[in-house]
């Protein structure tokens, strides 16, 4: 009865997933009809592109993530599925540590990327400043940087097949997002105000996430040094990185690689056209 009462509980999950993707994904399809228009016509193509390419750079540099968030929830299906607790803790515990780690390797090989930006976006290329390009560069660093070292818990919300709840907050962030983002093209510093925009959004779905974790488990507490201590106990977590990873690798190279060239070896309003 027990097992017939779970697997009912899966597959409304599993609708109610695909449900609210599919609405947030009908909605923003109908906005990025209007959004696209409004930041061509009033950002350029030029802009639109340069941050196009700027976003499939540091795509490059989440590449360290090696996977470890999709093992990780592999690995916590048993412990959620008896409800242990302690095991659950430790898990995501053994995750916090990783990502901090993974964290530090990328905001260090984000800042020594940095020092060749002006190499790979010439002025003479971009027509932009240098200075606003570091903005917007920085800007989409910390973006990233944000999960690995305060958002890193919602991978319970995966593993539970409570995806909606990360779905239903990302898109609605995003969608007020891009509604500001059309109404400050039109404002004087429409690029600084565009590249802000980001930066909160990323923020405030970070941060509304880790408390929605937290008033959805109250009892998870998870410890760094725990983490620290009980990794190495988690050689099938090793096993499934290097899996993901490849799948990883190859759908980056594929698709993140393709804007990068077309940014550095033709044009960025190619980037946007593309």
């Amino acid at each position: 009865m027990e097992n017939k009462t779970t697997t009912e509980s899966r597959v409304k999950k599993t609708l109610l997933n695909a449900r609210v993707n599919l609405v947030f994904y009908f909605l923003t399809l109908a906005l990025s009809f209007f959004s696209r228009k409004i930041f061509l016509d009033c950002l350029g193509a030029d802009f639109v592109g340069l941050t196009g390419t700027l976003q499939n750079l540091l795509g490059f540099l989440n590449l360290a993530e090696l996977g470890i968030g999709s093992a990780i929830g592999y690995v916590l299906y048993k412990p959620l599925f008896e409800r242990n607790q302690e095991k659950i803790n430790e898990i995501i515990s053994v995750m916090g540590y990783l990502y901090r780690c993974i964290g530090i390797m990328i905001l260090s090989a984000g800042c020594v990327l940095a020092c060749f930006l002006p190499l790979i976006f010439p002025d003479s290329t971009t027509g932009f400043d240098i200075s606003l390009i570091y903005f917007a560069y920085f800007s989409f660093l910390v973006s990233s940087l944000i999960g690995y070292f305060i958002n890193y818990r919602q991978i319970i919300l995966s593993a539970s097949q409570n995806n909606y709840v990360i779905m239903y907050r990302y898109n609605t962030i995003t969608i007020v997002k891009t509604l500001l983002q059309m109404a400050s093209s039109f404002l004087p510093f429409c690029y600084i105000w565009w590249i802000g925009l980001e930066l909160v959004a990323g923020t405030v779905n970070s941060l509304i996430l880790h408390l929605s974790v937290k008033k959805r488990y109250p009892w998870l507490n998870t410890s760094i040094k725990l983490g620290k201590a009980k990794f190495k106990d988690y050689k099938e977590l090793w096993v499934k990185t290097k899996q993901v990873f490849v799948l990883k690798l190859s759908h980056l190279v594929f698709n993140g690689s393709i804007n990068l060239f077309i940014g550095i070896f033709v044009s960025f309003p190619m980037v946007a056209m593309y």
